[in-house]
């Protein structure tokens, strides 16, 4: 089986990891030249997949949509729809789609009714790859928040950029990349009849403040001070006080048992004791 991920990011590194580890051929797309993947995984020019279409049984997107369109399709949708020998389709997306619940609970059968442009037109890419797909299996993975080793609180807090910004009774889903990972090759071997919705999200959403005085404890840290919402909100990018403005609670129990699989990190808990432990062994294994 060969699987061509396009964008090789941080989920899509970690999906090509583990897919090498399972006995994949691994294609992926970059646009960086200089870009090294992970061991194993033939790393080919974005504008040069032509062929890796046409070769692929398998083809993960991961790339977020441009202002106009999805850019894997924009360039490659006719190969997409022409390629022969490929029998599943993912599209990495976002549970933005949803848009703002008040804090209600959402799952797969929910309507998007996304309120951020970012996830309108991450809405846009979703049709398109249904359209693309052309009947052949297609998996919607909407991502929660995406956190892993070199991409979570502990970084701000060793730099010292962590803030504990309470607003009370506002919580977030989270998923670690290593679900990601292990959860889009679950979803291959349980593949759908036509298109698939699948949420990613962890079992507990949580607010930010009590994720980041967990991380501060577990490393040893101080725990920053508490800063109001509205304090906070002065000093936030555009894109974050849209993301602080939006507030659902994402239910995954229908993904995992369609994948047949458990998140390995449920909570917020497992997943920062998971990037703790790896840090560890990669130090140590520096200073052997």
């Amino acid at each position: 089986m060969h699987l061509l991920i396009f964008g090789l990011g941080f989920c899509g590194a970690a999906a090509a990891r583990d897919a090498v580890a399972a006995g994949w051929q691994v294609t992926a797309t970059s646009r960086n030249p200089g870009l090294q993947g992970p061991p194993g995984v033939r790393i080919v020019p974005f504008r040069a997949a032509s062929d890796e279409i046409g070769a692929c049984t398998h083809l993960l997107a991961t790339a977020p949509p441009r202002e106009d369109a999805d850019p894997v399709l924009s360039r490659y949708g006719a190969e997409v729809r022409a390629a022969r020998h490929l029998a599943w389709i993912g599209y990495l997306s976002t549970t933005g789609v949803y848009g703002d619940r008040g804090g209600g609970w959402v799952d797969e059968t929910t309507e998007p009714a996304p309120t951020a442009e970012r996830s309108r037109r991450r809405l846009a890419a979703e049709t398109a790859w249904r359209e693309a797909a052309a009947g052949r299996p297609l998996d919607i993975f909407r991502l929660a928040g995406i956190y892993g080793p070199g991409r979570s609180v502990f970084d701000d807090l060793r730099t010292g950029r962590a803030r504990r910004v309470v607003k009370p009774g506002h919580a977030f889903g989270r998923i670690h990349v290593d679900d990601i990972a292990a959860g889009v090759l679950a979803a291959i071997a349980h593949p759908p009849q036509g298109a698939r919705v699948l949420n990613f999200s962890d079992d507990e959403p949580a607010e930010s403040a009590a994720v980041t005085a967990y991380a501060a404890g577990l490393a040893g840290l101080p725990v920053p001070p508490e800063v109001p919402f509205d304090e906070a909100a002065a000093g936030m990018s555009e894109m974050a006080r849209s993301f602080w403005a939006e507030h659902r609670r994402v239910d995954s129990r229908r993904t995992q048992a369609t994948i047949g699989r458990n998140w390995a990190c449920p909570s917020y808990r497992e997943g920062l004791r998971a990037i703790l432990a790896q840090e560890r062994r990669h130090d140590a294994a520096e200073q052997r």
